[in-house]
């Protein structure tokens, strides 16, 4: 029967023949800012038609196989993209040293202040007061507090090397305490502290997280890893004429670098971004932290390492210390974060905080 899915899956993987058999060798030729802007806004339709379905696929998942699971498997599937975009960029013709801060800082502002000041900002008009696992939001930020300073702001006071870059071995051992860090709490969110990361209600968890769970559908289950595999990979692929195109036009229209690093990371975290979106007007906030602060954490915790990896194999310079404007912001969101998710109800006033700070963001990529 043919349907929605099955007409984005026709569209995507269309535009996946298209651009390898015609436009990738013509594109290289193209000049015109007014072209290059066709081109960038039809590639970026596509890629966003397909997050839709990655949002879809993850959600059935996420019925299948229960919390954090669910949660969990549209996080990876993101990594998955975000490291495709930025490698695609970083491997490019016209190799871009500070594209993967950029877009790690970008996929911080816009997680952490943009889709959490929204949510929060819509939860508290809609439901007056939201609540959420303490637990489960505090073992997120003590994650990632570490992990985003080691890897955005260090870099700027080491003396091995020019400043905000690391040495070899500065980068393999920074990559290996990442990857073991972000493997604890992976084994923490999804084993003897599961319930840390379900909602509780009055001291009661309103899913046992103990209690053996109904069979799986195993049948079901491989069919929406298929599906959500065959909408991931026209992102990936689509990534490396989207990263081409959009750093034609940046240069083309003279606009700042950093906006790169933030086209990039609104592509990648738009399929947790509806998807937080939508569980915070149905007053789930839980799952919205879960997408939220896990996309935060694994960005930086999976994305870094392979970063490092490539500029190593690849012999390129990256740089990842932050300017001491974006140090400033980033300071102000992981102390802001750390006080709105030290109460146990959340109201308007956090997502208004969150969002001026978002704002400010944004304003400073035009006019740094």
């Amino acid at each position: 029967m043919f349907n929605l899915s099955n007409l984005r899956l026709l569209t995507s993987w269309g535009s996946v023949l298209l651009y390898f058999l015609v436009l990738a060798g013509w594109m290289d030729t193209v000049t015109s800012p007014a072209v290059l802007m066709v081109l960038f806004t039809l590639f970026f339709a596509v890629i966003m038609w397909s997050a839709f379905g990655v949002v879809h696929e993850a959600e059935e998942l996420a019925e299948i196989m229960g919390e954090p699971y669910g949660t969990l498997i549209l996080t990876l599937s993101i990594v998955v993209i975000e490291v495709a975009l930025v490698a695609a960029v970083m491997l490019g013709s016209n190799a871009a040293p500070t594209m993967g801060r950029d877009t790690m800082f970008s996929v911080l502002m816009i997680v952490m202040n943009g889709v959490v000041g929204l949510g929060l900002f819509i939860g508290g008009l809609k439901h007056r007061e939201q609540s959420y696992n303490l637990q489960g939001a505090a073992s997120y930020l003590s994650v990632l507090i570490p992990l985003t300073c080691i890897a955005l702001i260090l870099p700027n006071f080491t003396t091995s090397t020019e400043s905000g870059t690391l040495s070899f071995w500065q980068s393999t051992y920074f990559s290996i305490f990442s990857i073991a860090l972000y493997g604890v709490f992976l084994i923490t969110q999804t084993g003897r502290h599961r319930a840390f990361y379900v909602h509780q209600i009055e001291g009661k968890v309103d899913e046992d997280v103990d209690a053996p769970r109904p069979p799986i559908d195993m049948a079901k289950l491989r069919n929406h890893v298929i599906l959500l595999l065959a909408n991931i990979l026209p992102i990936v692929l689509l990534s490396k004429g989207l990263a081409k195109i959009l750093d034609a036009e940046i240069k083309a229209l003279n606009l700042p670098l950093a906006l790169g690093g933030v086209v990039v990371a609104a592509i990648v975290f738009a399929p947790e971004g509806i998807s937080a979106l939508r569980a915070v007007a149905r007053n789930d906030l839980q799952r919205t932290v879960n997408l939220c602060l896990g996309a935060a954490t694994s960005t930086v915790g999976l994305t870094v390492p392979v970063i490092l990896a490539i500029a190593s194999f690849t012999g390129q310079k990256v740089v990842l210390g932050l300017a001491p404007r974006e140090v400033t912001l980033l300071g102000m969101t992981l102390i802001l974060s750390t006080l709105t998710f030290s109460n146990r109800r959340t109201t308007m006033l956090e997502g208004t905080v969150h969002l001026v700070l978002f704002f400010v963001f944004l304003v400073l990529v035009f006019n740094p």
